[in-house]
């Protein structure tokens, strides 16, 4: 019972980190975008996101989430409610890696696919982001790991998630002490299986960029 508990928390934990990352990084990548666009309207809504979720705690996020916008009259529950906090803070920090990651690829062969008539869309999926991804990757996967354990501060709003479980089974049990090291012991394999995952997943992406930008524009021309 004791251990089938915690790890039905553990299986909260890594969903809700999963579904999180995806949105944030989803989000991120858009921001990103709007950071790097020529319109000011759009750059200033992006700085101001990433400024406003990146300068303030994330729980603090969650209870203003789950606990404030009711008062407003917006009520999410709490699964909801901590997937939002979760993935629009992720968000914030994924944009800054996405920039950076584009922002490393050398402008040289942006001005050299624009000169061979590539638009900004076959610019972007052709030449920038397999090259940006090289970069993205390694601090992505962080991001992950950090998610697996941020992930705990949703127990606040009472998400059912590895910690929750084990602040209840400590009161339940008045074992402290043994069940908050299960839990520790579980954060510990979770972040170190996800740690391995990604070196696999960081030796794919370490390989040299196939081909210049002139012998890519000629392979994807139509025949």
């Amino acid at each position: 019972m004791f251990s089938y508990y915690m790890l039905q928390g553990a299986w909260t934990t890594i969903w809700l980190s999963v579904v999180s990352m995806v949105i944030g990084c989803s989000l991120g990548f858009v921001a990103a975008l709007m950071k790097m666009s020529k319109n000011p309207v759009l750059r200033g809504i992006a700085d101001f996101y990433v400024w406003l979720w990146r300068g303030t705690p994330l729980l603090v996020q969650l209870v203003i989430i789950y606990a404030g916008l009711p008062q407003i009259g917006i009520r999410l529950g709490v699964i909801e409610s901590a997937i939002l906090g979760l993935a629009v803070n992720e968000g914030a920090y994924f944009a800054e890696i996405v920039r950076a990651g584009i922002m490393s690829v050398d402008r040289g062969q942006n001005d050299a696919a624009r000169a061979l008539g590539m638009d900004y869309r076959r610019l972007m999926r052709i030449v920038i982001l397999p090259q940006a991804t090289r970069v993205i990757i390694p601090p992505l996967g962080n991001q992950f790991n950090g998610m697996l354990k941020t992930s705990s501060l949703a127990s606040v709003i009472s998400m059912e998630e590895l910690l929750r479980h084990a602040q209840q089974l400590a009161q339940i049990e008045f074992r402290v002490l043994e069940v908050y090291i299960v839990a520790a012991i579980g954060y510990l394999i979770m972040t170190s299986v996800w740690g391995a995952i990604q070196k696999r997943i960081e030796a794919h992406y370490d390989k040299p960029f196939g081909g210049s930008v002139q012998g890519v524009a000629a392979a994807s021309m139509p025949r």
